[in-house]
């Protein structure tokens, strides 16, 4: 401890013989209206150590340089909060604000607001580093909650917006396709499973180098409500695991008909093999669709039916696939399934989604070598260590 007292005292000194320049000081008092300064003077202008007050608020207390604030010195902002700083030229390099929320440390604005890089570490056990404007979160910053949440990607107005996500090649890619691919009006086309890549991400995404990416997994439509079949789904099963793609099976779930007869009528027309990925229950029903089944009470007692009977058929969790604005309005009134459940979600914005997911639907319009149109295109939530441990823990197991 004494060795840090001496280390800030001898920064101390020198920033005051750094400021006065070395020339001869006089300690004097000079009132101009309101104004009143007190301290050491130099040729005329405000040097070394002195007070700047108006009326009996004081305005600075520190080391001045030419008449300007120049070293470590306090002041206070318009709402009475003290900020002790590093100053140049009467401009903060960077200062430590506290109040009753907390502890700011960074840059300030001629305002003394907090503006450029800083961190805040509220008395709640709030943190947050980043970038600040207007005294606001605002730019790249990486944040903790008070529930201990971290919250790292871009803000704005001091609103935690999501991760922007930087496409590279190391992340982990996949794909999702159905009879679509395969037929548009009377043409029909096949799909090369040989050759995929992705070569496009669609518009808007910040991508590193040429897109040129390897797929590692792709989901097939099976089945959708108790009566649809995807006649090309066999077959795409068993050249894409030919490729050494991890393959998953998905259903679409229907409004109008028993939960326990899909999940049956999927579990008797898909091929489902140890090591496969693990089913997708795919549930995008509109609102009044919704009110039709008797609510999202009713939705999510047959949601529940389905991944229960599927779950027990495979030794595995299913995965359930929603969109942003399903999540936003109708899964936190099932929070055993948001807490139990894989979430692939649909958000083709540039921000990844604020919710524990397995996996991310970047966009319906990609573009796959050996496959005709757009392709939707997904992201593994994690690297190649990650989807190796999800390969082992949560694929199919009989």
């Amino acid at each position: 401890m004494r060795k840090i007292h001496l280390i800030i005292y001898i920064m101390t000194a020198l920033l005051l013989v750094s400021c006065n320049g070395g020339s001869p000081l006089s300690t004097t008092t000079i009132y101009d209206g309101d104004y009143c300064y007190r301290g050491e003077m130099s040729n005329g202008k405000r040097n070394g150590y002195g007070v700047l007050s108006i009326k009996d608020s004081i305005i600075y207390s520190g080391t001045w340089k030419d008449g300007k604030r120049c070293g470590y010195g306090t002041t206070t902002d318009s709402l009475g909060r003290q900020i002790t700083a590093l100053w140049q030229a009467d401009t903060i390099v960077s200062g430590t604000r506290q109040d009753s929320l907390g502890t700011y440390h960074g840059g300030f604005s001629k305002e003394l607001l907090a503006d450029g890089h800083g961190t805040w570490r509220g008395i709640n056990g709030e943190f947050y580093t980043g970038e600040w404007a207007s005294d606001r979160r605002n730019g790249f910053g990486c944040g903790v909650a008070e529930s201990g949440k971290v919250k790292a990607g871009d803000w704005r107005k001091g609103k935690y917006r999501g991760e922007q996500m930087l496409h590279t090649a190391d992340r982990i890619y996949g794909i999702d396709v159905s009879r679509y691919q395969h037929e548009k009006g009377r043409k029909k086309f096949s799909l090369d499973w040989s050759t995929v890549r992705i070569v496009g991400l669609g518009a808007g995404r910040k991508s590193s180098g040429n897109i040129d990416y390897k797929i590692s997994f792709a989901y097939i439509k099976s089945t959708e409500g108790t009566t649809i079949r995807n006649r090309y789904f066999p077959s795409d099963y068993v050249r894409a695991k030919k490729k050494g793609i991890a393959v998953g099976a998905y259903h679409f779930f229907s409004t109008k008909s028993s939960a326990a007869k899909q999940a049956h009528y999927f579990l008797k027309h898909t091929t489902l093999r140890i090591g496969d990925m693990p089913p997708v229950l795919d549930v995008e029903p509109s609102d009044a669709q919704i009110r039709q089944m008797g609510g999202a009470e009713a939705m999510f007692r047959s949601i529940r039916t389905w991944l229960a009977i599927v779950r027990n058929a495979t030794g595995t969790k299913p995965v359930l696939y929603i969109s942003q604005g399903f999540v936003n309005k109708y899964l936190p009134q099932a929070p055993d399934i948001r807490s139990n459940y894989p979430i692939w979600i649909a958000r083709y914005g540039q921000y990844r989604p604020d919710i524990r997911l397995a996996f991310w639907q970047l966009t319906p319009y990609g573009r796959v070598r050996g496959i005709h149109g757009e392709v939707d295109i997904n992201v593994f939530n994690g690297y190649k260590e990650q989807f190796a441990e999800f390969l082992q823990r949560e694929t199919i197991k009989k």
